[in-house]
């Protein structure tokens, strides 16, 4: 029995030895810092360079070891990012600034889509034949020229009207002028 209490024991000391590393037992746990994160308009992405992530207005535990910086997103808002800087004053750390406050640009309003517009289709042209494509031979004989009409039979009768000084057969369209 005393072997076993004392293979026991051994196992405990060499198991207790194996989790401490050597004086981490005396270091203090970090201290964390509450910062309280708002934006003009609540409703935003908050998100820290350290990784803690929430939409405002919130409050999030850090732990300050370095500057870290806090980026602001909120659709149809430009996007923001702010620096913030770890201080440490009689053995208390802090952060400057908290709370931290944003009031985010508006994105210019985007021109309206236009609809589309639906047009007609256009009838095409009908492709010019073959024939209308050969060009003529250069030695064709000029055609005869058209033989005139005969003028009396289609031109109307000369006009004339009655108690006019205009002699018959005159083609004067209106009687002269008297003064």
């Amino acid at each position: 029995m005393r072997r076993v209490f004392m293979v026991a024991a051994c196992g405990l000391a060499v198991a207790g030895c194996s989790s401490t590393s050597g004086l981490d037992i005396f270091k203090s746990t970090p201290q964390t810092v509450s910062l309280q994160i708002e934006s003009q308009p609540p409703g935003a992405d908050a998100t820290t360079s350290l990784g803690p992530a929430c939409k405002t207005p919130c409050a999030l535990p850090v732990i300050p070891d370095k500057d870290f910086t806090v980026s602001y997103a909120l659709k149809g808002y430009k996007s923001e990012t702010v620096s913030v800087q770890v201080a440490t004053s009689e053995g208390k750390t802090f952060v400057d600034p908290n709370p931290l406050v944003m009031e985010l640009e508006a994105l210019p309003a985007a021109a309206p889509k236009r609809r589309p517009v639906h047009r007609r289709p256009v009838a095409k042209k009908p492709a010019p034949t073959a024939a209308a494509t050969t060009p003529k031979p250069a030695a064709a004989a000029p055609a005869p020229a058209a033989a005139p009409a005969p003028a009396a039979a289609s031109a109307p009768p000369p006009m004339t009207i009655p108690g006019s000084a205009a002699a018959p057969g005159s083609t004067a369209p209106w009687p002269p002028i008297q003064q």
